[in-house]
């Protein structure tokens, strides 16, 4: 049933082994280039990125796709404003030996990212990149990496993530992958089809045949598994699918409706709701022995279960106190404890990579909205307003979420950052439902 393009996904998985770091250099400076993504608005910060410098037509090419990615990149995350790069006085030669800073000083840029790519003997290319502060003309970091050339864009995600910590503290998050369903055909016989793209749209791959519905697709932590609900001749299943190697497994072959599987920091198990008598409940299920265990019990309907990042407790959603909450309880089913208070109904919800915070979605007044909690309840925000706007899911670095949102008869992902001021679609080729966020890959 499933599509699965080997070649693609072994040369993804090779390139851990295939790159190298050479040097990495951070010069303390004076009041060098910073921002605190901690605060509330960002001012962005100025940054330019010449083409790297190639010595032929074929490397200068790809020295001008990488730095654009870059800039993509960085720009998206909304805490980075980039260099018309038509005002830029040096050429790629000279900058990458050494940058005039009174010319870029002039175009305003307070950092600089200079870059050059060189052939190897093996068929790979060396890419080599610096970042330079402006003001103080001192090197913030350097690095260089070995790669192939059908991995150039990841490369370029991981001179992104690094440019990105370097300046804000935080970890980044361009070398990741987000799995979704890719929706198309008419509102009456909807195809649903599990796929899987890098964060910024590209290298999209459809993994199933449509022949099945697909819905709630998961990461493990350990990046090589996802966990789906489908259906198969109106029976639900929950599904482990292995990147890797393509292969499927089934979890769960359950003769009551299942919802939205979800694995355990530690990648060991899985949660999911279960329906039970007039409602649902919360199992979770240990992946080494399949051995079930049931986390809440009543008539309610518990759904949505997601742990918390050090694995010792869960948050989900029930109406047990008469309309739609979040809850909080221990990850072996103690102490459910309602955190949500405000009006409306509150649903999806799921717990912040550095367990920080609690993203939701919320309902009233005939709106949707996306929004964070922190995991006692306390300093509620709604982040996103729209007429329906659901599903989020975390960049591994806590600081970013990705949802989709349905207007005019179409479905499409977007991801806004903790200010909620940096809302951005996310190209996709067809309408697209349910996103989930990877690990950066490893």
């Amino acid at each position: 049933m499933f599509v699965f393009l080997k070649k693609t996904l072994i040369k993804t998985a090779s390139f851990a082994a295939s790159f190298l770091l050479i040097f990495s250099v951070a010069s303390p400076v004076h009041a060098e280039v910073r921002v605190d993504i901690t605060r509330g608005v960002v001012e962005p910060i100025p940054i330019a990125v010449p083409a790297f410098y190639g010595a032929t037509q074929t490397d200068a090419k790809l020295g001008s796709d990488i730095a654009a990615v870059i800039t993509s990149n960085l720009e998206r995350s909304g805490l980075f404003s980039a260099v018309d790069p038509r005002a830029f006085v040096q050429d790629s030669n000279a900058v990458v030996s050494r940058p005039n800073f009174s010319d870029w000083r002039v175009l305003n840029a307070q950092a600089l990212v200079v870059g050059k790519i060189e052939p190897q003997p093996d068929g790979k290319f060396k890419v080599e990149f610096r970042l330079w502060d402006v003001f103080s003309e001192q090197q913030m970091t350097g690095l260089a990496y070995f790669s192939t050339m059908s991995n150039w864009r990841r490369v370029a995600h991981i001179v992104s993530d690094a440019i990105y910590k370097r300046i804000t503290g935080e970890d980044g998050y361009f070398d990741t992958r987000i799995v979704y369903i890719a929706e198309s055909g008419p509102p009456t016989n909807r195809l649903k089809r599990l796929a899987i793209m890098d964060q910024d749209g590209e290298n999209n791959k459809i993994l199933s045949d449509g022949r099945a519905m697909v819905l709630t697709p998961r990461f493990s932590p350990t990046m090589q598994q996802i966990t789906y609900m489908a259906y198969y001749n109106n029976r639900p299943r929950v599904y482990l699918f292995d990147i890797d190697t393509g292969r499927q497994t089934v979890l769960g072959d359950f003769d009551r409706m299942t919802f939205a599987p979800r694995f355990s920091p530690d990648g060991n198990s899985v949660v999911f709701a279960l329906a039970d008598g007039g409602g649902s409940n919360i199992f979770s299920m240990d992946l080494r022995t399949r051995r079930i265990l049931k986390l809440t019990s009543g008539g309610a309907i518990d759904s949505g279960p997601s742990f918390s990042p050090d694995g010792k407790y869960i948050t989900f959603e029930s109406d047990r106190g008469g309309n739609q909450q979040l809850y909080v309880m221990g990850s072996d089913g103690s102490n459910p404890t309602r955190i949500s208070f405000g009006s409306g109904r509150y649903g999806t919800p799921v717990w912040s990579p550095r367990g920080d915070l609690i993203a939701f979605t919320k309902m009233q007044g005939g709106k949707f909205y996306i929004g964070v909690m922190r995991p006692d309840g306390s300093g509620e925000r709604q982040l996103v307003e729209a007429w329906h706007v659901e599903g989020p899911t975390w960049a591994p670095n806590g600081r970013v979420i990705m949802y989709f949102k349905q207007q005019s008869g179409r479905a499409r992902l977007y991801s806004v950052d903790l200010t909620g001021y940096n809302e951005r679609q996310i190209p996709t080729a067809t309408d697209a439902s349910d996103p989930a966020w990877s690990p950066l890959l490893p």
